[in-house]
């Protein structure tokens, strides 16, 4: 059984930077892909960021496209989310997902992914 642990959110002030984590154990990045998805209060779960267990392919949600950029360290079994210039409307609980790699899976896709974090929080005071 995978398990996601995020960590590295917290308070910031606009158009700072920001870069959550995602530490796995029971499973490797490597043979998992990998997304992140935000959830403000009252708003349904947003895909933000994605990488493909080859780390070849990626994509990015719409509204952080060209602020947030996802990686992963092999060595260190490890996803990351760089957050720059960070805006109050990207304040959010951040969750990590991975999903074993499947012919159907899709980034932006909820229910593409098998295994979830418990999400780590981020403010972003004006």
């Amino acid at each position: 059984q995978v398990q996601l642990v995020e960590s590295g959110g917290g308070l910031v002030q606009v158009g700072d930077s920001l870069r959550p984590s995602c530490a796995a154990s029971g499973g490797t990045f490597t043979m998992l892909d990998v997304g992140w998805f935000r959830q403000a209060p009252g708003k349904e779960r947003e895909f933000v960021a994605g990488i493909r267990w080859s780390g070849t392919t990626k994509d990015s949600g719409d509204s952080v496209a060209g602020r947030f950029i996802i990686s992963k360290d092999r060595a260190k079994n490890t996803v990351y989310l760089q957050m720059s210039s960070l805006k109050p409307e990207d304040t959010a609980v951040y969750y990590c997902a991975a999903a074993i790699p499947r012919t159907a899976f899709q980034f932006r896709t909820l229910t593409s992914y098998d295994y979830w974090g418990q999400g780590t929080q981020v403010t972003v005071s004006s």
